[in-house]
């Protein structure tokens, strides 16, 4: 496999495992602790993006920046970037134009997706064999 297709793969395994760790969070903290489900939510992300950096760092490109606190910033404000653009896709598709909402939802994933991998190869990462 070749090395760009290999880095995305792992760059989208590593998402699904944050999804899949923020929806635990989230229904965790809010069904079982009773937490606020907007807190929980948040809660439920920063988990997400915090294991996502750390497993995108270590596995996906490998990284050996000293620099890991101004690397996690540039990675969570790719990730809050991301997130902002994938309820504005939402709002826009679903809202305005009437699409169904989970087919929304997956366009705009599918969009904050290319939209993370590219920046966080380029600038967190600066990833010298995606080919980018």
């Amino acid at each position: 496999m070749p090395a760009l297709l290999e880095i995305i793969f792992k760059f989208g395994i590593v998402g699904l495992i944050g999804l899949i760790l923020d929806f635990s969070v989230t229904w965790f903290c809010k069904e079982k602790l009773r937490f606020n489900k907007f807190l929980a939510n948040g809660l439920g992300f920063c988990i997400a993006v915090i294991n996502n950096y750390l497993l995108n760092r270590i596995w996906t490109f490998t990284s050996n920046n000293p620099k890991i606190t101004n690397q996690f910033l540039l990675f969570l404000m790719v990730s809050l970037t991301g997130l902002l653009l994938n309820t504005f896709i939402i709002y826009l598709l679903h809202n305005k134009i009437r699409l169904n909402f989970y087919l929304s939802k997956v366009i705009a994933i599918a969009f904050v997706f290319i939209w993370n991998f590219t920046l966080n190869s380029l600038f967190t990462f600066n990833c010298t064999t995606c080919g980018i």
